[in-house]
This record gives structure tokens, C-alpha cells and sequence, in this order.
């Protein structure tokens, strides 16, 4: 048996494509060791995003690949996960305790932002990351609701507020300092500085990822987020009509102005399913999503259904990746969720915590 060298182990490896960066593990920079002795290979490859419920697949599937070089007599493949910072818009300082900041947003209300916000946070999260989601709907704050949480915000020195946890997620909102029925009849300044102040002063731990459900639009909240909040991506939903997709182009154009890398689409309610018969129907229209990220040269991340029990899930405040798990949508989420996260891994990382703080005294 000829004996198998370690560069060939690493060209089988430059044709393999993880499909949630969508490049070749080389590429993507997730090969940490090879190890060749005799004819048993050990790899160790390290994705840059939570990848449970996907890591052994990927891994039966790469260890095959292996085996069957000729001169392999075993492999082995280990599969590891580091979730690091990225870099952020305009030199901004990453806040304390949260990796990366990704905002949702979309240009039109009516398109099922929050439920998708929600639903991308648990998938994070049911996939392995420690994940936080901030509602900066100051308006019309629905994280509450869609968590099932209500009431104050415990604090334990009287300044800050610790986060409402549900379903493994820290969550802040202004929602839970208002009564339900309570209008925010507030002019801008004070809705900028009510968003900065849920971010600030909620005790976040060690959060790799806080979602941040926007509002609808580019106004006051947009541009406070876009110059003074370190975000490290974005993701805009629309749905397939050519008036929500023209209004996704305009947040989309605000991103790109600011700096903030935009990760991709998702196109909701692509697709009517009949709950009786199961009949589809892209009442909508279809390919808007794609469309537009052809024409913005970014991805489509993925497409969901406007399907009844989505909606049902969130008004009852389990959203669906927590209500049913093993469903069609729970999986579209975590999709959605892994290529999101993985697309952010191929980004600039922050470098920031390294640097040594630099005091100049005199003496």
C-alpha cells in the first residue's frame, strides 16, 4: 500500500465546501492540523460559527472522503467550534460581554421581522452559541410577547438591569418597563437614547451574538445604531413584493453608507402552504429575495413559508424553534442561522482585546 502524504490530505480538503460559508475548509481558514502516521490521518478543523446540530453530518462526510484516499488505512476528524469578535463600523469599541452585534432589519413594516428575529436568536442558540436579543422597536416593542415574558427587569445594584432570560436567551425590551397599554409618545432624542440605554445597562453575559430587532425604516433608531452601536453585520427580511423589496433596497443602501457589512436576505412568507391540503401558492410573487441579492452581489440566506403555524407559535409565546423543534421551519431557521453566523466568520475579526492599554504618566 503506497504510503499517503500529508499534501494530499490537504487538496482533498481544498475540495471540500462547507456549505454554510459556502468555500472550501482551506479557503475558509478551518483546517488547524493535519497529521499523517503511516496511514492514519487525524484532522482538526474549527468552524468560526454554532454548527450543533450539523457537526456530525459534516463530519461522517469528510472522514469518508478521507478513508477512501489510497493509503489511508484510518481517519480521524475532529470538529471544534470558536465563535470570536468581528470588526465593527468606524473604529466603534465593542461593548463588554457581547462578541458580535447583528442588527435585522427591514425597510417595511408588515413583513415578519420581530418573528424572524426572535426565531434566528433561538436557532442560534439551539445550535450552541450564547445569544442575546435586544428589541429596539421602542414604539412598538413584541419581543415580550413572542418570549412570553412580562414584568420589571430584576437589578442588583439599582443603576443596571439584568436581562429576562427565555429559552436559554438574555433578553432586554422596553416593553418590560411600560404597561402593555402604555403609548410611547416620545420624540427622537429620547427613543436614541432609550435604545442606548437598554444596551448599556443591561448586564449582558458573555453573549456571542445579540440580535437587535429593529423598526421599520432608516430613521432616529437606524442612525443611531448605524454611528454610535459597534455592529459587526446585518441581515434584511423583505418579502417577495416588489414594494417590500424596494423598501429593503433603501435599508440595505443605509448599511452600505454606514459601514456595516450586510450578511444577507431572507425572504419571508415566500411561500402559501394550505394548512388543509398543503397546497403552495407564492401569493406574494416569487424570486424577489434572490433578485435582490443578485443585484447587491450578497446572499440569499434563506426563504421561509408563510405558514399559519409560525404565527401562532410567536402570539402564544413559544416561537416555533422552541414550539416544534423538529419541523420543515425550525430547520429553515437554523439553516438561516448557521450561514448568517458562518457568513460573519469569514469577516475581519476584531483585534481590540489584545492590545494592551498605553498610560503616559509624569513623573
Amino acid at each position: 500500500m503506497p504510503m499517503i502524504e500529508k499534501a494530499e490530505i490537504e487538496n482533498l480538503l481544498k475540495n471540500i465546501i462547507d456549505p454554510n460559508v459556502e468555500t472550501d475548509l482551506v479557503s475558509a481558514r478551518s483546517v488547524k492540523s493535519i497529521t499523517v502516521e503511516g496511514g492514519r490521518v487525524q484532522v482538526n478543523l474549527e468552524l468560526g460559527y454554532p454548527a450543533k446540530s450539523f457537526i456530525e453530518g459534516f463530519k461522517q462526510q469528510v472522514t469518508e472522503q478521507i478513508t477512501a484516499l489510497e493509503g489511508v488505512s484510518s481517519a480521524e476528524v475532529h470538529i471544534s467550534v470558536n465563535i470570536v469578535p468581528h470588526g465593527v463600523q468606524n473604529a466603534l469599541k465593542p461593548i463588554a460581554n457581547i462578541k458580535n452585534i447583528i442588527a435585522i432589519a427591514s425597510g417595511k413594516g408588515g413583513v415578519g421581522k420581530s418573528t424572524t428575529s426572535v426565531n434566528l436568536a433561538l436557532a442560534l442558540a439551539a445550535e450552541g452559541a450564547s445569544v442575546g436579543i435586544l428589541d429596539a422597536d421602542i414604539y412598538g416593542p413584541s419581543i415580550p410577547t413572542m418570549l412570553g415574558l412580562s414584568g420589571y427587569p430584576d437589578s442588583q445594584d439599582n443603576k443596571t438591569m439584568m436581562p429576562k432570560v427565555a429559552y436559554g436567551i438574555q433578553t432586554i425590551s422596553i416593553g418590560y418597563l411600560i404597561e402593555p397599554d402604555q403609548p410611547m409618545i416620545w420624540r427622537g432624542p429620547m427613543v436614541t437614547n432609550a435604545l442606548q440605554q437598554l444596551l448599556n445597562d443591561t448586564n449582558w453575559s458573555n453573549v456571542d451574538y445579540l440580535i437587535v430587532d429593529l423598526p421599520p425604516g432608516t430613521g432616529d433608531i437606524q442612525l443611531t445604531l448605524s454611528q454610535q452601536i459597534p455592529v459587526s453585520g446585518a441581515v434584511i427580511v423583505t418579502t417577495p413584493q416588489d414594494i417590500a423589496l424596494i423598501d429593503a433596497q433603501r435599508g440595505l443602501a443605509m448599511f452600505e453608507k454606514v459601514s456595516v457589512p450586510v450578511l444577507g436576505v431572507v425572504e419571508n412568507m415566500s411561500m402559501h402552504i394550505c394548512s388543509e391540503c398543503g397546497h403552495e401558492e407564492a401569493i406574494f410573487g416569487s424570486g424577489g429575495g434572490m433578485a435582490m441579492a443578485e443585484k447587491n452581489n450578497i446572499d440569499l440566506l434563506g426563504s421561509l413559508p408563510l405558514d399559519i403555524h409560525i404565527r401562532e407559535f410567536a402570539d402564544s409565546g413559544r416561537p416555533t424553534v422552541v414550539a416544534d423543534p423538529d419541523g420543515r421551519p425550525t430547520q429553515i431557521y437554523k439553516q438561516i442561522a448557521r450561514k448568517m453566523s458562518a457568513k460573519l466568520a469569514l469577516k475581519s475579526k476584531d483585534y481590540s482585546s489584545k492590545f494592551p492599554n498605553i498610560m503616559v504618566q509624569n513623573t
